[in-house]
């Protein structure tokens, strides 16, 4: 794995290592070698790793923007910045998840069974718009985006 963290861009890194799979004139599609930051048998490490192999057997790739126009085969590093994942990920769960409770809370708070209900579901839209602009507002941050590292 390398290094597990460097400075790219001003910012502290989380790098992972993966192989170039197709390439066009700006994007680059890479098959990481492993998930999770590396760090399962370190002191602090979660593990996450044996979790995903468990649930999840086939290889991972993403879409990453290639401005060095790496090629087809090449091993490269992916770097993104440290609490950009945790970030993603409260967005993702935590935030339509506490809009569920607060919209069936209120909607019990107005009309008993049915209330819950309609206030459940229209917390989950409320949840879902959240994510969406959540995720319209990361696409726009470059400091936010994968990148292949040096």
């Amino acid at each position: 794995m390398g290094e597990p963290m460097s400075a790219l861009a001003g910012g502290v890194t989380t790098d992972a290592w993966g192989t170039i799979i197709a390439s066009d004139e700006q994007q680059a599609t890479v098959r990481m070698d492993e998930g999770g930051c590396g760090r399962c048998g370190e002191p602090g490490g979660c593990a996450g790793n044996h979790a995903g192999k468990l649930f999840c057997s086939t290889p991972r790739t993403f879409r990453i923007p290639n401005a060095e126009h790496r090629s087809v085969g090449e091993r490269v590093r992916i770097s993104i910045v440290n609490g950009s994942v945790g970030r993603s990920a409260l967005h993702a769960y935590v935030f339509p998840l506490l809009m569920l409770l607060a919209g069936a809370l209120s909607g019990s708070a107005l009309g008993d069974e049915a209330g819950a209900i309609g206030g459940s579901i229209a917390g989950l839209l409320i949840g879902w718009l959240g994510l969406r602009q959540a995720q319209r507002r990361s696409r726009r941050d470059p400091r936010l985006q994968p990148s292949i590292g040096p």
